[in-house]
């Protein structure tokens, strides 16, 4: 499914989930809050997608936060914000506990809710003329819990509470000094490097980089590794009966590229 402001664009394995709103900077509606869940699931579990992308149409940003226009009618009462912020919640998680791995493609303004959409992301690609930054000090909000552990997990707590606590917008250099993006790339470029690393991780073993991302994220909410989850635990353990081993296994035997298929 898209809608009009959420559109998706499939290349091959790859898969992008578009921002379309570029007049309003791509600023997100409560409705575009309520969708992505159900577009992040059915490209999820699409057997011919191996990576998600998100990004935003046009040149000048990627989501510019949430569409503010909408809080004096959807965020004006007690039960209005629980609805509205349960979407939200929904739609982060949706995105950080995808199976298969998502990319930001950052082509500008990643602000507010469009930065916490970024961060989680997987991997967070940017253009040089990318800006980010939580402004949430500015209108009197402060972001969830889950996102506050999200931002530190990413950048650590001195650099979380500078984003938080000055409201002030980042430079795509000072956003890679911070941790919060991976790569900055010339504007032009952006595009084909970030295809260009889909590709490759679509060329991977997709059970290594499912399990892999199964591994980080447990990890992320337990440190200590005082609560392992079995599956979890035993995941390095079942790759080694699956189809796409013995098959990388052959590959490597025969100096080919293999042919996986997430079996």
């Amino acid at each position: 499914m898209s809608t009009q402001d959420l559109l998706i664009q499939r290349e091959g394995q790859k898969a992008l989930i578009m921002f379309n709103r570029p007049e309003q900077r791509n600023s997100i509606t409560y409705e575009m809050w309520r969708d992505i869940p159900l577009l992040v699931k059915e490209l999820d579990e699409d057997p011919t997608v191996r990576v998600i992308l998100l990004t935003g149409s046009g040149d000048k940003s990627f989501a510019a936060g949430a569409d503010i226009t909408q809080f004096k009618v959807r965020r004006n009462d007690p039960e209005g914000v629980r609805i509205y912020n349960e979407a939200v919640d929904k739609a982060l998680k949706a995105i950080e506990q995808a199976r298969k791995p998502v990319i930001a493609m950052i082509n500008g303004y990643a602000v507010g809710g469009g930065l916490e959409l970024a961060i989680a992301c997987d991997l967070r690609i940017c253009s040089d003329r990318a800006k980010f930054g939580i402004p949430a000090a500015k209108l009197s909000i402060i972001i969830s819990l889950t996102d506050t552990q999200r931002l530190i997990n990413l950048v650590g707590p001195a650099y979380a509470k500078e984003i938080l606590f000055t409201a002030q917008l980042f430079t795509a250099q000072e956003a890679k000094e911070m941790g919060l993006v991976n790569r900055v790339i010339p504007h032009d470029q952006l595009r084909s490097f970030t295809l260009e690393m889909a590709d490759t991780i679509a060329q991977n073993a997709p059970l290594s980089i499912q399990g892999a991302k199964k591994m980080i994220n447990h990890c992320l909410k337990d440190p200590a590794l005082t609560q392992i989850d079995s599956e979890v635990e035993h995941l390095h353990l079942a790759c080694f009966l699956t189809e796409d081993f013995k098959e990388g296994v052959q590959a490597f035997l025969e100096k080919r590229k293999p042919a996986f298929k997430g079996i």
